[in-house]
Parts: structure tokens; C-alpha cells; sequence
């Protein structure tokens, strides 16, 4: 029997056999044909158009493109590889300082598991791991965070998914560490600091109780349009304060001194007026003559969506006083977080210990008698309200999501539901306005109204104001110049949008008294 057939010297493996007298072509040939396209159009340069049509915008895609921790030119860049590390380890040692303090086994065993979750999540941040799903803890919020993580990040990870979801999953997993511990569901890591910052922020504290301790009073015998200037006055200077006082982010001012916090919070007229012309989009004339419009129709349901703890929710009830004793609005409802959340965002604790501080607390050992007593007789004013229903705090599940407020609609019905009965919703903060925005790079021309889409398109969407220091890459509804002013500053001040130097108090009239409609 025959061995094996050998193929011949003249034919290529898996080819076809040569012509007769000729070779192969398989020694030294390119690895490609080349085409010599000399008579087609040139290649053209395109460009995607943007926004987005609205069936293509999707938690990862954007209406303009999103921010991603890998772009360098980004606060994302900076925020991923070093400010959450920073943020993370600086609340496990929070944790640390607490666990030194429990005498408890159980408990002691307890914390030290948390800990090690932290410490497993900061190895995640460092290594830019993936983004599991979130553990079912308990938590309302659950099954909509890990259908955004099946759906839209499948094998994304923290630095190439957008910087808005990818911080907020972080503050998310935080959460998971101690939610699903036995003794430590509700701890705060965040806490000493939100308590901390408020103490020291003595000057600016006084300088609004003892102005406001007793309650507001127009001057005797004005006119009827005196009074109402007088009203306007103090309006257009309260909601500068209630818009500065958004300068104390603790995320951001990780390591400011006391002089630094002063300086942010300082509440004089000078120094408000000096501050206006920082003001890019300024719609605060337009939200007056909302506001004082509510007195003469329905006396008005004003809603605040709230941002950071402290002195800046300290400025918001001095506001939201305000309001109530000029009539302005017969009902406020405060909307704050179920749980720790970017550092210094509200939550009911913070609420709570806000006011009990206020009124029984011993903050401020410098103070004078005077000084404590005006504090005291605000808080316990704000407490009064709180027993009238006058004033009302609020913590739905959403605003702890991955979710922008472009999806509010749709994600959470109940609450859009719940907003579109509200007279004007006032958006607090950097954290709010990004998710107003869907933190995407939309040129500084564009309209406030276009940029938080459903917001203020979808019907019965209520009127939207935004009060926001601009502290990341995101900026909007600076008028048609808009861009032009943007370049200019970033010529002159490079850093401009992560300094909270500069502001956006921006209002969108919705569409409010129309039928909200789901599909």
C-alpha cells in the first residue's frame, strides 16, 4: 500500500495550481491588494449630529457626547482617578475612627466586615474593574440600578462608562457596604464631616439668624408697589445666598481651611453684589415674576429638590422662610437622598439634626447669648412649619439612581406625577443640574429648555428652575453668545468650570396644567 500522497513542488497549499511553467506568487507577495483610487471623491470628514434624535438617546449615548473618566480634558478624569479614591479612603478611616470606639464583639466583627468591603471597592476604583450588579440589600432602588447595568453597561467599567453613572454607582456601592451588614444599615461615613463643616461656618450662620430670628415685616406706610419692590429686594438678594450657599461642597473642598469656608460662604451685601456679574445665565428677574404670580392665583406649592447638607441647607430654609411669611408660597416640600450620597447631599439625619441643632445644640461655644438665641427661635420657627404642614420632607428612591433626570418621566411616574402638581421645582446644585442636563458636552448656547429635554417638554412637566455654582464640565442656557463667552473664559481662566467662581440660576416654564401621559 501506497504512503501518502505528497503535493507537488508546484502547487500552494489550499490554492490552485499555477499555470504550466510559472511559480506560485506566494514568495515575497503582499499581505493585501492595493487599490490606487484616484478618481473617487476625496474622504470626507464627518461629523455626528448632535443632540441625538430622541430614539437614539440612551444612559449611555447621550444627546451630546457623554463625559467618560478616560477623557482627560475632563473634571472626569480628575474626579475617577483621583477624587473618589481620595473621598473613599478618607471615609474609611471615618469608619475606622467609629470601630475604635465599639467595645461590642458582634459589632466590632460587624464594622470590620464593612470595612473590608470598602477596602474591596477602593481595589475595584484603583483597578477600574467592571460594574457588577448591585446586591439586593433591601434597598427600593435595587432592581432599577441593575437593569441600567444589564441593559446599558454590560462590562463597562468605571472609567470608560459615562462620569455621571459611574460616580453615582460608587456612591451606590458605598451604600452596599454597611446596608448589608447587621448593626451598620444607616451608618453615615459622611456624617462627622457634614457636621464639622456647619460648625465652623460660624460668621455666615449669624449673619443671616440675626437677621431673620424674628419674622419678616415690610416697613409701615409703603405703597402697595413699594412693598412689593421692597419684597423684590429682598427676593433677588435671598435667592443669591440660596445659590452661593452651594459653594460648600464637601466633595469638592475636601481640605479647605476655615478662612477658605468664610470667604465661600460670606453673605454681605457687597459681597452679593460683586458675585452677580458671575452669575452667566441669570434668570432670577423671570423667576420672580413667576414666583410672586403664584401669591395671586393658586398661593403656591414650591418644591426643592435639595443638594448639600449644612450651610447650604441652612440657605435654603432661610429661603424657603422667606417664601412662606411673604406668601409667596403656602406650602414648601424639601426632596432629600434615603442615603449617604455624594459626600454632603442631604438625608433626613441631616435634616433632623439641622434643626434640633439649631434649637438645643451647642455648635457655636463663641457665640453670644444674642447670637444662640436667634438661632434658636429660627429653628424652632422651621420646626412650627413642619408641624403645620407648611413645610415637608420628602426622600423617594429615584434620586439615589443612576437614572438622569431625562428618564424621571418614565423610571419613576409617580414622582414626576407627584412634581407636576408642584407650582416650581427648584433644582439645588452641581449634582442636580448634571442630571437636569444628562451631563453631556451640549454647546453653552443651548436653550435650558432643550438641554433637560422630558423636563420641560413631556406633558405637564412643571416649571424647572436650576441654581447651581458650575463646579464640572457641563454648561448650559448662557444665551446666544453663549459659546463665545465659554471660549473666552477658557482662555482667560482655564479652570473656570470646576471653580464655583461662577453660576446659572436658569428657569424652564414646562408645560405645567396639561394631563401627564405614560406610555
Amino acid at each position: 500500500m501506497n504512503g501518502p500522497q505528497q503535493p507537488s513542488p508546484n502547487l500552494a497549499p489550499n490554492a490552485a495550481a499555477p499555470p504550466p511553467n510559472s511559480t506560485t506568487g506566494t514568495k515575497d507577495a503582499p499581505g493585501r491588494m492595493s487599490l490606487k483610487l484616484s478618481h473617487l471623491p476625496s474622504r470626507q470628514n464627518i461629523k455626528p449630529v448632535y443632540p441625538r434624535s430622541p430614539s437614539s438617546i440612551d444612559p449611555n449615548n447621550p444627546p451630546w457626547p457623554a463625559y467618560r473618566g478616560y477623557h482627560e480634558y475632563s473634571f472626569a478624569y480628575a474626579t475617577m482617578g483621583q477624587r473618589l479614591p481620595t473621598i473613599l479612603g478618607k471615609a474609611i478611616e471615618d469608619v475606622i475612627v467609629t470601630l475604635n470606639q465599639e467595645y461590642d464583639e458582634e459589632r466590632v466583627v460587624d464594622l470590620v466586615h464593612c470595612i473590608e468591603r470598602m477596602d474591596a471597592l477602593m481595589k475595584e476604583l484603583q483597578e477600574q474593574a467592571k460594574l457588577r450588579p448591585i446586591i439586593d440589600d433591601g434597598e427600593a432602588d435595587v432592581a432599577l440600578w441593575n437593569k441600567l447595568i444589564a441593559k446599558y453597561f454590560h462590562g463597562k467599567t468605571f472609567m470608560n462608562a459615562p462620569w455621571l453613572f459611574a460616580e453615582a454607582y460608587k456612591y451606590r456601592r458605598l451604600q452596599e457596604c454597611f446596608s448589608v451588614s447587621k448593626h451598620w444599615k444607616t451608618y453615615d461615613v459622611f456624617f462627622r464631616q457634614k457636621c464639622d463643616t456647619f460648625s465652623r461656618s460660624h460668621d455666615a450662620v449669624f449673619e443671616l439668624s440675626m437677621r431673620f430670628a424674628e419674622p419678616f415685616q415690610l416697613k409701615d406706610g409703603l405703597s402697595p408697589e413699594e412693598k412689593l419692590e421692597a419684597e423684590r429686594l429682598m427676593f433677588m438678594e435671598l435667592t443669591q445666598i440660596c445659590l452661593w450657599g452651594n459653594s460648600t461642597d464637601l466633595s469638592l473642598l475636601i481640605n479647605m481651611t476655615e478662612e477658605q469656608i468664610r470667604s465661600l460662604q460670606s453673605t454681605g451685601g457687597d459681597n452679593l453684589a460683586a458675585t452677580e456679574k458671575n452669575i452667566l445665565g441669570n434668570h432670577t428677574q423671570r423667576l420672580w415674576e413667576t414666583i410672586v404670580n403664584l401669591r395671586s392665583t393658586t398661593g403656591g406649592r414650591i418644591d426643592f429638590v435639595l443638594d448639600n447638607a449644612g450651610f447650604e441647607l441652612y440657605c435654603d430654609c432661610v429661603y424657603a422662610d422667606f417664601l412662606i411669611q411673604s406668601g409667596l408660597a403656602r406650602e414648601i416640600r424639601f426632596h432629600g437622598k434615603r442615603y449617604p450620597w455624594f459626600v454632603s447631599d442631604v438625608t433626613k439625619k441631616d435634616w433632623e439634626w439641622l434643626l434640633n441643632s439649631m434649637v438645643y445644640g451647642h455648635l457655636f461655644p463663641k457665640a453670644s447669648e444674642e447670637e444662640k438665641e436667634s438661632l434658636r427661635r429660627l429653628g424652632l420657627r422651621w420646626k412650627q412649619y413642619e408641624k403645620e404642614g407648611k413645610w415637608i420632607y420628602e426622600q423617594h428612591p429615584f434620586w439615589c439612581t443612576g437614572f438622569t433626570y431625562w428618564e424621571l418621566h418614565n423610571e419613576a411616574p409617580d414622582l414626576f406625577l407627584h412634581l407636576s402638581r408642584s407650582d416650581l421645582v427648584i433644582f439645588k446644585g452641581d449634582l442636580n443640574h448634571r442630571k437636569l442636563t444628562y451631563d453631556c458636552a451640549a454647546p453653552p448656547s443651548t436653550e435650558f429648555e432643550i438641554a433637560i429635554g422630558p423636563m420641560a417638554s413631556a406633558a405637564g412637566a412643571p416649571r424647572v428652575c436650576s441654581m447651581r455654582t458650575i463646579k464640572s464640565d457641563v454648561v448650559v442656557g448662557l444665551g446666544p453668545e453663549g459659546d463665545e463667552i465659554a471660549e473666552r473664559l477658557d482662555k482667560e481662566e482655564p479652570g473656570w468650570k470646576i471653580s464655583g467662581k461662577y453660576a446659572v440660576v436658569l428657569l424652564s416654564e414646562g408645560r405645567p396644567g396639561e394631563k401627564v401621559v405614560f406610555t
